[in-house]
C-alpha cells in the first residue's frame, strides 16, 4: 500500500532499515500500520457520491471533437470547422450544445496508452490496468460495488443498456459484484426492464412464502460449498428481493415517470433516453452507471460518421449537465466521457483516421471536478502528448479518490494475492476541487 503523506505504509514498515532505525516493537508496529490503514482507507474524503461513465466504443477521434487542430494541413486536421466555447477554447464544431456549456466539465487532451487494438485498449479504460495473461482485473463498477455495496436497495453497478465488453466485469473478484445490465434500450417503445416484475399470477403473500423457501434452499447450499458461483447466486437473490420489496427502487426504472418535456430535451434517441436513464439510477441511489453509445470506429468517412452520430451525444450531454446541475446533483455526480483510443493525426485514404492510442481526449465533470478547464495538451498534429500526459491509471486513481476510494489499496485475488485496485497511478490534481 503507498499512501500519500503517509510516513507508516505497508511497504515502509517491512523494510529492515526503517523497522530498526524506529526501534519499533511487534505490537508497536502492528499497531501504526492499523492506524495507518484505517486513516488511509477510511477517511478520504469523498467528493463524488455516484459515477456516469458514459463510453464510446471505437475510438472516438479526439480531432473531430474536443482537439482540433485548425491550424494544421488538410489531410491532418480534416474537413470539420470549429466552434468557440463559453470559455474561450475551441472545440469542433459537432459539439455546439457542449460548447455553450464549457464551464461545467474539463477536457483532458493528453490521454495516453500503448496499446492500439481495441480489445486491449477498452481493458485500460474500464480497469486502469494493461491487460495481463496472469490476471483477470476488476472494471471500475465492480470495484466500487465491492467496497460500498447497495444503496437504497438498487444494484450499485448498472450498465445500460447491456455490460458493454468483456472488461466491464468483476475480473478477480467475486462474481456478485457484476453489474445489473437492463437488458433492453429505454429508447425503444415500450422500454422494460427485464425481472422487475412478478410472474403472473404470483402475488405478493405467495412472492413471501417462495422467498422464504429459497432461502431454507439456499442456507443448505452456502453452508456446503465455498464455490463463488453459489454464494454468488445467493446474493444476487437476496439483492433482487430487496429490489422488488422497494416501490421506490423500482420506480427509478421506470422512465415513462419523466416529464415527456424533459424526455424530449435530452432526445428520444438511444444517446438522450440512455443518459436521461443513468441521472434517474444515480438520483434514486446507484453508485455507478456505465452506458454506451454509437460506434466510433471510423475508418472510412469519418466528417460523416461524425455528423451522424454526435449531435444526439451533443444535445444529451449538455441536457445532462442541466439536469444535474438544476437538481443540485452535478457536484456530487462525476460524469466521465471516454474511449478506448483516439485516432489517427492524419486522414487516410478512405477519408477516415485509424486506431491512435498515442494521445486522445477525455471529459469529466461534477463529482470534484473544476469546471472550464483543459487539462494536458497533444502536439500540433495532436500526434502525441506535448503536456502533462495521462494514464488510464492515473485517470482511474483520480476517478476513485473522488468517491472516496484510495486507489492503492489492496484487495485479494485467489491464492491469496493482495493486489492494489490500481498500481501506480497518479492524482489529475489540477482537475480536482
Amino acid at each position: 500500500m503507498r499512501c500519500e503523506g503517509n510516513p507508516f505504509s505497508r511497504r515502509g514498515f517491512l523494510t529492515a532499515g526503517a523497522l530498526g532505525g524506529l526501534g519499533l516493537s511487534l505490537p508497536e508496529l502492528l499497531m501504526r500500520e492499523a492506524m495507518a490503514e484505517q486513516k488511509s482507507y477510511d477517511f478520504v474524503e469523498a467528493k463524488a457520491k455516484s459515477v456516469i461513465h458514459v463510453y464510446l466504443p471505437g475510438g472516438l477521434a479526439h480531432q473531430e471533437s474536443f482537439d482540433p487542430k485548425p491550424y494544421s494541413p488538410l489531410e491532418y486536421r480534416g474537413e470539420m470547422r470549429t466552434i468557440k466555447t463559453n470559455t474561450g477554447e475551441v472545440f469542433a464544431e459537432t459539439v455546439p450544445q457542449l460548447a455553450k456549456r464549457a464551464d461545467k466539465f474539463s477536457i483532458i487532451r493528453s490521454m495516453t496508452h500503448g496499446e492500439a487494438a481495441h480489445e486491449r485498449g477498452t481493458h485500460n479504460m474500464f480497469t486502469g490496468y494493461k491487460p495481463s495473461p496472469a490476471l483477470q482485473y476488476p472494471c471500475f463498477g465492480s470495484v466500487v460495488s465491492h467496497e460500498y455495496g447497495p444503496r437504497n436497495n438498487l444494484p450499485p453497478y448498472i450498465c445500460i443498456p447491456n455490460v458493454p465488453n468483456e472488461f466491464a466485469g468483476t475480473g478477480y473478484l467475486p462474481s456478485s459484484y457484476g453489474g445489473f445490465a437492463l437488458g433492453a434500450d429505454p429508447a425503444r417503445d415500450g422500454f422494460k426492464v427485464r425481472d422487475l416484475d412478478l410472474a403472473g399470477g404470483v402475488d405478493a403473500e405467495r412472492f413471501v412464502r417462495r422467498k422464504q423457501a429459497l432461502q431454507m434452499v439456499n442456507s443448505n447450499f452456502v453452508s456446503a460449498t465455498a464455490a463463488d458461483n453459489v454464494g454468488a447466486m445467493n446474493t444476487f437473490y437476496e439483492r433482487a428481493y430487496s429490489l422488488l420489496d422497494t416501490p421506490a427502487a423500482k420506480e427509478a426504472f421506470d422512465i415513462e415517470k419523466e416529464d415527456a418535456k424533459l424526455r424530449d430535451r435530452y432526445g428520444r434517441n438511444q444517446a438522450g433516453q440512455r443518459l436521461l436513464m443513468a441521472r434517474r439510477l444515480v438520483e434514486a441511489g446507484t453508485r455507478l452507471v456505465t452506458l454506451t453509445y454509437g460506434g466510433w470506429d471510423m475508418h472510412q468517412n469519418i466528417t460523416q460518421g461524425f455528423r451522424s452520430q454526435m449531435p444526439s451525444l451533443d444535445q444529451g450531454l449538455a441536457v445532462l449537465l442541466d439536469d444535474l446541475s438544476d437538481r443540485g446533483l452535478l457536484d456530487e455526480t462525476l460524469v466521465m466521457v471516454s474511449s478506448e483510443f483516439g485516432r489517427t493525426p492524419k486522414i487516410n485514404t478512405d477519408a477516415g483516421r485509424d486506431h491512435w492510442p498515442k494521445v486522445f481526449s477525455v471529459m469529466l465533470a461534477g463529482g470534484g471536478i473544476k469546471g472550464g478547464m483543459i487539462h494536458g495538451a497533444s502536439d500540433s498534429t495532436a500526434a502525441e502528448p506535448e503536456l502533462d500526459a495521462v494514464s488510464p491509471a492515473d485517470l482511474a486513481t483520480t476517478m476513485y479518490r473522488l468517491m472516496g476510494i484510495v486507489a492503492d489499496k489492496e484487495l485479494m485475488a485467489p491464492g491469496d494475492r493482495p493486489i492494489e485496485i490500481v498500481d501506480g497511478g497518479k492524482l489529475i490534481s489540477p482537475l480536482m476541487v
